[in-house]
């Protein structure tokens, strides 16, 4: 199926189903995949089709780029509701990203106090004092956690680590203290002969206790909406996700559904 690159180091603004007008602000190559998860329905493709060629964007391209669309876009006044760190890629893997994070706190601080900054993030880089203590920086800290089972993890994200441990990722997002979004894909489908659906119990149940553990501010859940590089796997039933969100309210964490 056809995938999708973003422009470097800005792109849209464009309309998220989650998060209302959000410019975009693209971290990795314009011309290609760089991600520590080589998620098989990613929009963007899989990693090993889409090598790029060009450079990460430095901190001082993509301060200077903001600024410049963000002055754009106060003087046709139609400025963002969000700043979102997405892309090509995961964010957080640039090598410069906490500064990155400070120029965009007050770019924004200036030129739109009233936006979020968000940052989608598979929380692959946890380990690094100074991401987290970026993130704590950012209005919605959005960490993905798709299930606990670990072999689920490398048959749908695929981490370009093998050493990968859920487990270990779910004890460092228990670092923010609840202030972390949860996000969780769901599917149904399969993969060179095993199933990826991971709405059923035996995923549901363990995952309910993970976010227990975690407790986080928000849970997004969401199915596919665009194009993936893998053609057997399929959207989750909107009932499926009225379903499982209605647990989570439940337990007592907002949850928001994308489908």
């Amino acid at each position: 199926m056809a995938t999708i690159t973003y422009s470097s180091p800005i792109f849209g603004p464009v309309r998220s189903r989650r998060f209302g007008i959000s410019l975009g602000i693209n971290l990795m190559p314009g011309d290609g995949k760089i991600c520590t998860f080589d998620c098989i329905y990613c929009e963007c493709g899989l990693n090993g089709d889409h090598r790029p060629h060009l450079p990460r964007p430095t901190a001082g391209e993509v301060r200077n780029a903001l600024e410049r669309q963000l002055q754009k876009m106060s003087g046709e006044a139609q400025l963002p509701d969000v700043l979102t760190f997405a892309g090509n890629g995961e964010p957080t893997a640039h090598p410069q990203f906490a500064e990155i994070i400070d120029d965009t706190v007050s770019l924004r601080d200036k030129y739109c106090p009233q936006c979020k900054i968000n940052v989608l993030s598979n929380a692959t880089m946890l380990h690094k004092k100074e991401v987290v203590d970026a993130l704590k920086k950012v209005d919605n800290n959005c960490q993905k956690l798709d299930t606990v089972d670990n072999d689920y993890i490398f048959r749908l994200d695929r981490p370009q680590n093998p050493s990968y441990n859920v487990l270990t990722v779910i004890e460092q997002l228990k670092q923010f203290n609840g202030r972390v979004v949860i996000q969780t894909m769901f599917l149904t489908g399969e993969h060179n002969g095993r199933s990826l659906d991971n709405t059923t119990e035996d995923h549901i149940a363990p995952w309910l206790e993970a976010l227990k553990v975690i407790a986080p501010q928000k849970v997004m859940i969401y199915t596919i909406d665009r194009d993936t590089p893998i053609p057997t796997i399929a959207k989750a039933p909107k009932a499926t996700l009225d379903a499982i969100a209605a647990r989570v309210r439940a337990a007592g964490t907002d949850c928001t559904v994308s489908y």
